[in-house]
């Protein structure tokens, strides 16, 4: 598919509030791709698509979800802000046919991050975060930490995340953890047996 379809794809499947987000993550992406040096044709599609099923009931999502034969964690089954990740990777691949196992896994991690992020995960993950429309207490100063280090990024939003998520007594998922020890792991000295 072309860009252009998949822009017609994402516009009939969310209403339009939606779909100016997924415009405004593709162009964030498109330039922390240019930023980054990383494929810009790749991320603007991640982008595009990374909220295609977030719109679907949580039956819709549920039932693409076991389409794709994907088997939920019990974290994941009692979180349901986290279904239209996990669904949209499948969806993309079975309904629009993209191949590219990266820009699936950007669409599938962007809300739970995980450990050992491709380069591409990490733009479309802070691209959500940090695009045009979001309006949170210190966005400016997210967007230009992003410009400035991809990895620093990933570590300051995952030190805004974590709390927020236990403020709203929400789950926190393993990726989400794992990310998190991953990118703190360098400020703990290991213990020499």
């Amino acid at each position: 598919m072309t860009l252009e379809e998949y822009d017609r794809v994402v516009k009939q499947k969310l209403d339009h509030k939606r779909y100016r987000h997924c415009v405004n993550v593709a162009r964030q992406a498109k330039l922390l791709a240019e930023r980054y040096n990383a494929d810009k044709n790749a991320a603007i599609v991640a982008g595009l698509l990374h909220d295609i099923t977030k719109q679907d009931n949580s039956r819709q999502q549920l039932q693409t979800i076991q389409n794709g034969a994907i088997i939920l964690s019990n974290v994941e089954k009692r979180s349901p802000n986290l279904f239209h990740a996990i669904s949209g990777s499948i969806y993309i691949r079975q309904k629009l046919g993209v191949t590219n196992e990266d820009i699936r896994n950007a669409v599938r991690y962007h809300t739970t991050a995980r450990a050992g992020m491709s380069k591409l995960e990490k733009i479309i993950y802070l691209a959500d975060l940090t695009s045009a429309d979001r309006d949170y207490p210190d966005v400016d100063q997210m967007r230009a930490v992003v410009l400035q280090d991809l990895d620093e990024a990933m570590r300051q939003s995952l030190q805004f995340i974590i709390p927020d998520l236990v403020r709203r007594n929400l789950l926190l998922h393993p990726d989400t953890i794992a990310a998190y020890n991953e990118y703190f792991s360098v400020f703990q000295p290991a213990v020499e047996e």
